[in-house]
C-alpha cells in the first residue's frame, strides 16, 4: 500500500463494478478516503467493508444517476462525509446497440443521462471544492469517443460528448488550478457489455474476436485503466490537463473491423 493519495478525498461513480470499482480500490490502497456511488447498494456495502479494512474511510451511497435530485443529494452527502473533495472520477456508464435508423429515443436519452449528463452535473457541483483544493477530474470515456464504430451510435456519441466536455471544462478551469482529463479505454473485461447488450456466450465470442481488433493481441483489465486514472489524478500529472488518453491496446490506431 502506497501513501501517494494520503489524506485525499475521492468520489467515484460506477464504483460497484468494473473500472469504477478498480479505481476506488486503487485510490484506497494509496491512502485516499473514497465515496462510492452506484446503483447496487449490496455491492457498494461489500466494497466499503473491504476498503475499510485497509484503514481508510469508504462511504457507500446508492443512487440512480438519471435522477438529478437524487444525484445532487448523493454528491452533497459524499462531500460532507469526506469533509471536502480532491478528486472526482466519473466512471459510471452504459452501452447499447443501435444505428441511426433504429435507435429508440428512450435509449438515446438514457445513454446521455448516464454517460454525459451525470458527469456534467457532478463536475459542475464539484468545481467549488476542487478549486479550493486545486483538485482534478478524471472522466472514463472510450475509444469510441475518439473513433466511430458502427452499431453503437448512442454510446459513441455520448462518449464523444464526454471528451469535448473534458476539453472545454479543462480550458475553463485551468486558470483556477483544476485539472480535467479523460481516459479512453478499448475493450476491457467488465460487466458493461453483458449488462447492455450481450449474453455470456456472445460476450465470450466478443472477447475472443477483440484479440484480433486490438494490435497488442488482448483486451484490457480494469486495474490497468485504474492505474492510469490514479496517475492522472496524482501530483505526478500536475502539468497534464485536457487530454483524452487512449488506453486501448492500440485499438485507436486501427480501421473498423
Amino acid at each position: 500500500m502506497s501513501d501517494s493519495m494520503q489524506g485525499k478525498a475521492v468520489l467515484v461513480t460506477g464504483a460497484s463494478s468494473g473500472i469504477g470499482q478498480a479505481a476506488a480500490v486503487k485510490f484506497a490502497q494509496n491512502g485516499a478516503s473514497v465515496a462510492l456511488l452506484a446503483r447496487r447498494e449490496d455491492r457498494l456495502q461489500t466494497l466499503a467493508k473491504e476498503l475499510g479494512e485497509l484503514g481508510v474511510k469508504a462511504i457507500p451511497i446508492a443512487v440512480d444517476l438519471t435522477d438529478m435530485a437524487a444525484l445532487d443529494a448523493a454528491f452533497d452527502r459524499a462531500v460532507e462525509g469526506l469533509a471536502g473533495l480532491d478528486v472526482l472520477v466519473n466512471a459510471a456508464g452504459i452501452i447499447a446497440s443501435g444505428t441511426i435508423e433504429n435507435t429508440p429515443m428512450a435509449q438515446w436519452e438514457e445513454m446521455f443521462a448516464i454517460n454525459t449528463q451525470a458527469p456534467f452535473r457532478l463536475m459542475q457541483k464539484a468545481m467549488p471544492y476542487l478549486t479550493e483544493r486545486q483538485g482534478s477530474v478524471v472522466n472514463v470515456s472510450s475509444v469510441t469517443g475518439l473513433r466511430s464504430f458502427p452499431g453503437i451510435l448512442s454510446y459513441c456519441t455520448s462518449k464523444a460528448a464526454v471528451d469535448q466536455l473534458t476539453r472545454c471544462a479543462a480550458l475553463e478551469m485551468a486558470p483556477k488550478g483544476v485539472r480535467i482529463n479523460a481516459v479512453n479505454p478499448g475493450v476491457v473485461v467488465t460487466h458493461l457489455h453483458r449488462a447492455g447488450m450481450m449474453d455470456e456466450d456472445s460476450y465470450a465470442d466478443f472477447l475472443e474476436h477483440s484479440k484480433t481488433t486490438h494490435p497488442l493481441g488482448r483486451v484490457g483489465q480494469p486495474e490497468e485503466v485504474a492505474d492510469l486514472i490514479l496517475f492522472l489524478a496524482s501530483p505526478q500529472a500536475g502539468w497534464i490537463t485536457g487530454v483524452t488518453y487512449e488506453i486501448d491496446g492500440g485499438r485507436f490506431l486501427t480501421c473498423a473491423r
